[in-house]
């Protein structure tokens, strides 16, 4: 299966983009553990965390027979090529950068950009995004979804990322986003495993209530 149908297989199974910034190498695998074990099956490592290409190819040996492994903050060709050479699937930006696009596409990689407008938004879709990115959602509002879910194919994939808690995601789905990228009220740079795995299941449960 290649990495983009592998991505909507995924998704499908739980909408929810594990992001671990500041996480640390020699933490990551328990920290990974606790997350699949509440269900996930997408993690992140954000490239401004500590030696992130070694806690994803640590990430990808340990799990990636259950879970797809990825890159976020990815703003360069050189950062694509390094993620590819890990094991990560995933290439994650805050930004859309349609050379980063073509090139995560070209490398087999699921490609998932930030956009903020529209323009964004089909430009992204455009150079072969595989799913969208609604960052920093916390300076939207679900009504923007709903206007750009208007025009927007239903057939792409839309994350709201960005100050998302257990509390705030039902507006955000009502309003058409498809999942969510899930950061500091998931994990926090030294959180403890058992933090995190608390974490987690808060967000399952409350994913559950929406569907």
């Amino acid at each position: 299966m290649n990495a983009v149908d592998r991505f909507h297989r995924e998704f499908s199974a739980c909408p929810l983009v594990a992001i671990l910034r500041g996480v640390k190498p020699d933490e990551v695998v328990g920290i990974g553990e606790a997350l699949i074990d509440a269900g996930f099956t997408l993690i992140e490592v954000p490239l401004n965390s500590p030696d992130p290409f070694d806690s994803i190819e640590r990430l990808a040996r340990a799990f990636g027979d259950r879970a797809m492994i990825g890159a976020g903050t990815v703003l360069t060709l050189d950062d694509v090529r390094r993620l590819r050479d890990v094991g990560g699937e995933m290439v994650i930006s805050p930004n859309m950068n349609i050379a980063v696009i073509a090139a995560t596409r070209d490398a087999g990689m699921a490609s998932l950009p930030g956009y903020f407008t529209a323009s964004e938004a089909f430009a992204a879709i455009d150079a072969g995004a595989t799913a969208l990115k609604l960052f920093p959602a916390e300076a939207a509002t679900p009504a923007v979804v709903k206007a750009q879910r208007a025009v927007l194919p239903r057939t792409m994939p839309l994350l709201a990322v960005g100050g998302i808690t257990p509390d705030t995601m039902a507006p955000w789905r009502a309003a058409g986003a498809n999942g969510f990228g899930l950061g500091s009220a998931l994990y926090g740079a030294g959180a403890s495993v058992e933090t995190v795995a608390a974490n987690a299941r808060a967000f399952r449960a409350a994913l559950d209530r929406l569907d």
